[in-house]
């Protein structure tokens, strides 16, 4: 795979990287990414995916840009309420690399979909709010046998997982909680959606390239109010009717 003169200037500091360099560049060319929810985790993992030279990412999320959505989901402008989150984030995305592919879905993950959804990518990231839509991804994503790097927060505070095989994500959320928070009913600083994004970003590009240790079976809790962060290991559930067995 040959990098063009602007692709060589525009991925330098990635390709002087040794765990990186011209192998894990176009590794991540190749990659196909797909990001499941276009909002306050989807938003800049997109942006940072995009910049880093991931050949194809997709898109899917069925809203629209919305005036409270401009405090955290930055890839949206002012101008762009209204709009298709897919199709507007995929004008900015194209913007920021007109070397990557955009590929948009204009609809909500169902029990229906995911499997044929999730089967044309590499691996999936979902920062969607709903546990339902992340059942049913972490589902498709162990049928598939595709990695699945979760990121989720809420108020201040956030978490960041990857999952592959078991234990799967519904180890973690067996059931949807009775009393499940959303950011539109607690609240959430939006800033922090930056950071849970990029972690997130982060750990798709560390698989993609083989660099260091991805967040395999563990879970990242950041707390935004202390400036803490602590990894902790996510037990398979050998009853678990997703990955059990």
């Amino acid at each position: 795979m040959i990098f063009s003169e602007d692709e060589v200037e525009r991925y330098a500091r990635h390709l002087v990287l040794s765990e990186v360099g011209g192998p894990g560049q176009q590794a991540l060319k190749r990659a196909r990414v797909l990001i499941v929810g276009a909002g306050g985790v989807g938003s800049p993992a997109a942006l940072y995916l995009a910049a880093a030279g991931v050949g194809t990412l997709g898109l899917i999320d069925d809203d629209v840009v919305g005036l409270s959505n401009l405090q955290r989901q930055i890839a949206f402008s002012t101008a762009q309420v209204g709009r298709s989150k897919v199709e507007a984030a995929a004008e900015r995305l194209v913007g920021l690399n007109p070397h990557v592919a955009i590929e948009t879905f204009a609809e909500r993950i169902t029990a229906e979909n995911a499997a044929a959804r999730i089967a044309a990518f590499d691996i999936v990231l979902d920062g969607t709010d709903d546990f339902q839509t992340r059942l049913w991804v972490n589902a498709a994503c162990v049928a598939a046998r595709k990695p699945l790097v979760s990121g989720a927060l809420g108020r201040w505070n956030g978490q960041i997982g990857v999952f592959a095989g078991q234990p799967c994500y519904q180890c973690l959320v067996p059931e949807i909680p009775p009393e499940a928070e959303t950011c539109a009913r607690v609240g959430v600083v939006g800033a922090l959606t930056g950071v849970i994004g990029s972690m997130a970003a982060l750990e798709v590009i560390k698989l993609i390239t083989g660099a260091g240790e991805a967040l395999t079976g563990r879970l990242m809790l950041y707390d935004g109010l202390a400036g803490s962060a602590r990894t902790v290991r996510v037990a398979a559930d050998p009853e678990c009717p997703v990955c059990g067995g």
